[in-house]
């Protein structure tokens, strides 16, 4: 029986897409003034980086990517400071969610002034009994301390948790190491190959599964 629910944020509760233009503008902006002095290996690299950027920490990128030092420590200072103040709407079957009588935990990793200002843009902060932000620049906490955080503090057995996200090498990944069950969540079919307890894209399917193991 399951007890509680921890979700993603980015791609999972809402479309990174939906605010990429205005969210990442500043960030290519500096990406592009940084790329002709810096050996990106021409704008195919840099076009990557840009769309890594929509569905991962950057933190992550700049590790994979090896950027120069100038050009992380320009766009970790971008970063930083930003936050969003635009409108922003989650998937339009959240609802299915918000639905569900079980606690929610919100588990997400990035910038925390960043993530806190989507998640009040959103206006989800009631839907959950904690929102844990994983910074890389304040610790080196991970999405799997969080997980077993949350476990000792609430009595949760692994069995009575269900993970919902949409990156296998993150939160699928760092339930997996903890035996909790997994619903990767993926409308556009990007992982069809990801092993996972359950896959949905959409969260009707996910309040279904829910429905057949409560």
């Amino acid at each position: 029986m399951k007890r509680a629910l921890i979700l993603d944020l980015d791609n999972t509760i809402y479309p990174v897409s939906s605010i990429a233009d205005n969210l990442f503008k500043e960030l290519f902006k500096v990406l592009d003034q940084y790329a002709g002095s810096i050996n990106m290996g021409g704008n195919e690299r840099v076009n990557k980086i840009k769309d890594e950027m929509t569905r991962r920490p950057f933190q992550y990128i700049a590790d994979e990517f090896n950027l120069d030092d100038r050009l992380r420590n320009k766009m970790i200072k971008v970063l930083k400071n930003m936050a969003y103040d635009l409108p922003m709407q989650p998937f339009e079957d959240y609802q299915h969610i918000r639905s569900i009588p079980l606690d929610k935990f919100l588990v997400t990793t990035g910038f925390v002034k960043l993530q806190m200002s989507k998640v009040k843009m959103l206006g989800i902060e009631d839907d959950f009994k904690t929102i844990n932000i994983v910074d890389p620049e304040v610790n080196r906490q991970t999405k799997k301390d969080v997980f077993a955080e949350i476990m000792e503090k609430h009595n949760y057995r692994p069995e009575e948790l269900l993970v919902i996200g949409d990156d296998p090498e993150s939160e699928i990944r760092a339930a997996k190491a903890l035996a909790i069950d997994t619903v990767l969540y993926d409308p556009w079919n990007k992982y069809p190959r990801a092993v996972v307890t359950y896959r949905a894209d959409n969260f009707k399917k996910v309040a279904g599964i829910l429905a057949g193991i409560y």
